[in-house]
This record gives structure tokens, sequence and C-alpha cells, in this order.
């Protein structure tokens, strides 16, 4: 085939796939440089601190693009038109929209960077988490009143990743914008969902 002829479905999401593995790898690679060089608080918090930056440049692109479309930066308008943020294919298998406890919620299923991080094992899974970070950090950026936290996270071993979009505490916003790792309880919802009865 052409390289210039049109790609099937199926085509496109596995050359997309390819590319989220690389991504997948290329922060495994950082983030282990960061523990193995700086010792693994330091740099936890260097990987920590690189994910807010990548969020923050991630959100605003968004809300420009909200913007642009005469929008105001809502939840409601995140990801609408232009300033979708991640391919509709490749990335994972497929997502859907749930409600839990009367909570609006999105499942993503199948992620390719997760599958990636349990291939390397427990240590590259705990640092694939850390790149998770982005979602909050990303939807901080565009409208610092709200986060999208996840209740489930692939890397922290569950069977699907799950967001619920929540409004950020005064104390997280000022954590976020001074750029100390206090602001990734703007995460929360991994273990207050695992202890609940």
């Amino acid at each position: 085939m052409n390289e210039r002829d049109a790609l099937t479905y199926d085509d496109a999401a596995h050359e997309v796939g390819l590319a989220s593995r690389r991504i997948a790898l290329l922060h495994l690679a950082f983030a282990k440089a960061a523990v193995q060089t700086l010792g693994d608080e330091a740099g936890r918090r260097l990987i920590i601190e690189a994910i807010r930056i990548y969020g923050t440049l991630i959100g605003q692109e968004v809300r420009s693009a909200v913007l642009r479309q005469g929008l105001e930066p809502a939840p409601e308008h995140f990801g609408v038109g232009d300033s979708r943020c991640l391919p509709k294919l490749g990335m994972h298998t497929g997502s859907e929209a749930v409600e839990v406890d009367g909570e609006r919620r999105v499942r993503a299923h199948g992620c390719v960077m997760a599958d990636v991080w349990a291939e390397y094992g427990p240590e590259a899974q705990e640092l694939g988490r850390l790149y998770c970070l982005v979602d909050p950090a990303k939807y901080m950026a565009y409208n610092p009143d709200y986060t999208l936290a996840h209740t489930r996270a692939r890397p922290s071993g569950d069977a699907f990743c799950e967001f619920r979009i929540r409004r950020t505490t005064e104390e997280e916003r000022a954590a976020f914008a001074a750029g100390g790792p206090e602001w990734t309880t703007a995460d929360r919802g991994d273990e207050e969902e695992r202890r609940r009865p």
C-alpha cells in the first residue's frame, strides 16, 4: 500500500498505538533516569513537576481552543470541537460514560501506555502512574476550579481507568500554582474509592 493511500480505522489505531507505546517508554526512561540520578524522593518530585508542566501546556492549549470557539472554559466545554486533546483511537480500546452513586464518570478501557508499563513490572507501573497525573494537571490549567481525578487507574492495578470531574480546593489550587508535589491531591480518588465499603 502506498503510504498516501487512505488507512483503515484499524491501521490508523495501530499507528497511534505505536506512538502511544513510544510515549510510555519515553516517560519510563526519563522517570527511571530521574530516580536513578536523584534518588527515589527527589526523582519522583522531578517527575511530578515535569508532568505538572506538561499538563499545564496541554490545558492551556485546550483553554485557548475553547476560547477561540467563543466558549467559556467550563467542564462541559473541555474537548469540544478543536479543543480535543487526545486521539479518538489508538491510545485505548474504548471509553464509556457511567454513573456511580449519582455521579457522572468516564471509564477508559485498554490503555496502551498502562500495558507497556505492566510489561516492565511493578516499578514501571508505579513510575507510569505518575504520568497519569497529566489528567488533573491539564484540567487545572484549563480551569483551576476543576480537576479530572482518577477513581481507578490501570497502572494501580485496576481493570480500567475511571475519571470524575470535581471542584478543586483552595489548597490544591495554591499548590498547583506554586509547583510543589502537594497539588497531586487533586488526583485523589484511587485510595478513597478503594476504602469505600
